[in-house]
């Protein structure tokens, strides 16, 4: 019950009662003891319909250095397993709405903003590789983070005049940037932002160091801020 409590921020009052009403998580009790146990598989189903807890998870594995147990099915340490849970999220969407053909606008904006930490954070990651990934159909949200180097470092390479995360991500979000690959990262954002903006049921947050932006349909300029909490790569947020 410990780790299940550090993992998910929920006290083990809660947990407890949440097991002895037959709610939200239950446990397993061991034949020879009374202690209740977790399968890690509960766990995440219970995540993929809880986007709060998934969200809350996401935020401290993206805004600490330090590193704690992760839900394995959230982390992809590679692009294959990414790939591999991509193709997994757009069968769900199939399966759940198949009139729907909305899906493929969805995956491609996952698929660029993953893909984007891979490639441009390739032997340079500053310390734990990989992303988290995670998504709850039923409120239909989407969480990606890496602890990669971040926009403005990645652009600062082939635009030396870039000093803040606010001009570096304005840049990524806007601009075609020509550059060697993988310096040029920027480009597939241009076109999440063009998806976002050209449907009205998709909204993006997006942030990297203490700059953020937010991307709904129709707007004429892009919304961004600076936060106190900086994160040293990249966070993301998609509803649809």
């Amino acid at each position: 019950m410990g780790q299940v409590s550090a993992l998910l921020d929920i006290n083990q009052q809660t947990l407890r009662r949440w097991d002895d009403e037959g709610g939200k998580l239950k446990s397993h009790r061991s034949s020879t003891t009374s202690h209740r146990y977790y399968y890690i598989e509960d766990i995440e189903d219970f995540l993929s319909q809880n986007f709060k807890y998934l969200l809350d998870i996401s935020n401290r594995w993206a805004f600490n250095s330090d590193t704690f147990e992760i839900p394995p099915r959230l982390y992809c340490s590679d692009r294959a397993i990414f790939k591999a849970r991509l193709s997994k999220l757009e069968a769900a969407f199939i399966r759940e709405n198949p009139s729907d053909d909305s899906y493929s606008l969805i995956t491609s904006i996952v698929g660029e903003i993953g893909n984007n930490s891979f490639d441009h954070n390739l032997g340079k990651w500053p310390d734990l590789p990989g992303i988290v990934f995670g998504y709850s159909l039923s409120e239909k949200k989407i969480v990606l983070a890496d602890r990669g180097q971040g926009i403005l470092a990645t652009l600062s390479r082939v635009r030396e005049e870039l000093k803040e995360d606010k001009q570096a991500i304005r840049v990524a979000f806007t601009e075609i940037v020509s550059g060697r690959a993988p310096e040029n990262r920027g480009n597939g954002l241009k076109y999440v932002r063009k998806i976002a903006e050209d449907n009205a049921n998709i909204k993006i947050f997006f942030q990297s160091g203490q700059a953020t932006v937010n991307i709904r349909s129709k707007t004429e300029h892009l919304n961004i801020g600076q936060v106190d909490s900086s994160i040293r790569g990249c966070f993301a947020i998609i509803e649809y």
